[in-house]
């Protein structure tokens, strides 16, 4: 489903954010991403959805190299990928449902099914009831909730999470890993950044290490 192939990242002065990357990701994997700050972990997660292109070697995805997408085919791409970043980006001026409803209305799904499948989402992440609060009334927690229901609102195969419990007390980072892993269990492909040990201990996760830009053995 998801292969690195000898991938390298390089930014602009000669830093080198990842060298020589390769690996394999199943589907149905729960991948758990580790690594200190500045290891990688974030460069390595936007090659996925071409938020940021290789500098050498290949990123695939379904078969598809997506390092070499033309502009116009990443949209596609990225209706199959859930993506949650470290701060849930809500729009705060826009109601819970309006937020977790915008991924459809750009993929142009009719209004009816878009609404139907919206409050599916935020029923799944324990939010049904909140569809018109506007998010700067929810805890850091419920945020983060709305995201998870905005990053699934289009069914995705593959939810990748970028820190997501990086700014929750444990209580609140405990719920999120919870959702990490049902999902997974439904048979999504998930993998999460943390730097967490412990919040994904009880199903054994595969585990990815990275130490300044290295993939580890």
């Amino acid at each position: 489903m998801i292969r690195f192939e000898q991938v390298s990242k390089r930014y602009p002065g000669g830093v080198e954010s990842l060298a020589d990357i390769s690996f394999d990701i199943r589907p149905g994997e729960l991948i758990v991403l580790r690594g200190h700050s500045g290891a990688g972990k974030s460069t390595l997660l936007k090659l996925i959805p071409a938020l940021e292109r290789p500098t050498a070697g290949r990123v695939l995805v379904n078969d598809q190299d997506v390092g070499r997408l033309p502009r116009s085919a990443i949209p596609y791409l990225r209706r199959s990928l859930g993506l949650v970043t470290q701060d849930s980006r809500l729009l705060y001026d826009r109601s819970v449902l309006a937020n977790v409803l915008m991924p459809l209305v750009i993929a142009g799904l009719p209004g009816k099914e878009a609404k139907k499948r919206a409050n599916a989402a935020l029923d799944r992440v324990g939010l049904s009831g909140y569809e018109r609060a506007m998010p700067i009334t929810l805890s850091g927690g419920e945020q983060q909730r709305v995201a998870i229901a905005r990053a699934i609102v289009n069914r995705p195969a593959i939810l990748i999470a970028d820190e997501p419990t990086a700014h929750l007390d444990a209580d609140y980072a405990d719920e999120i890993a919870a959702l990490f892993r049902s999902f997974n269990e439904a048979g999504v492909t998930v993998i999460v950044a943390t730097h967490s040990e412990s919040l994904f201990a009880a199903r054994t996760p595969r585990r990815l290490t990275l130490s300044h830009g290295r993939l580890q053995a």
